[in-house]
């Protein structure tokens, strides 16, 4: 595979903002001499990760409201990655705050990205086992209901409308290749 030329950054500047978000403009040259702008979101240092939980042969899901879809939907125990923590800690940590469970095994499947083509920031899909019961307080607005998957049956949470978020399907798929299931 070739190694191409990034393009030169000209000049950047954030041109939307509101509480959660920041809108840049990008100013690019590339290597053939055209110039383009760009806006993409302007990404945190942070990072965020997912935990795909596994106990006793059922994948840990939570169901939680999504201002997005304005609905709740089904997915994976996720969140930011604090200051000072590392990816693996603020994995178990979102584990105790999401589902009330620990992990003593945890296992890095994939960083992914979400349009990079818009977004800078990126995730860590996390497969957790050898969980142990452990609470810790959490910033949700009310509680997540967790619900239990049979680990062989996890072909039809494809199938439901409430499963629908890209980061938990790809991460359903990076623990089924783990896992061999």
């Amino acid at each position: 595979m070739s190694q191409r030329q990034k393009p030169e950054i000209l000049h950047r500047e954030v041109v939307a903002r509101s509480r959660l978000f920041q809108v840049e403009q990008v100013h690019l040259k590339f290597s053939n001499n055209v110039e383009r702008f760009y806006e993409r979101m302007k990404g945190g240092t942070r990072g965020a990760v997912m935990v795909v939980p596994v106990h006793q042969g059922k994948l840990l899901l939570a169901r939680e409201y999504a201002a997005g879809t304005h609905d709740y939907e089904l997915g994976f125990p996720k969140g930011l990655i604090d200051p000072g923590e590392t990816p693996a800690e603020a994995a178990n940590r979102e584990l105790q705050e999401e589902i009330g469970f620990a992990s003593g095994k945890l296992t890095l499947l994939k960083e992914l990205s979400l349009a990079p083509g818009y977004f800078a920031s990126k995730m860590q899909i996390f497969l957790a086992e050898e969980l142990t019961e452990s609470q810790l307080e959490g910033d949700e607005p009310e509680p997540i209901e967790v619900v239990p998957w049979p680990q062989q049956e996890w072909e039809q949470l494809l199938e439901r409308e409430d499963f629908s978020e890209s980061r938990s399907v790809s991460a359903l798929f990076l623990a089924q290749k783990h896992l061999k299931l």
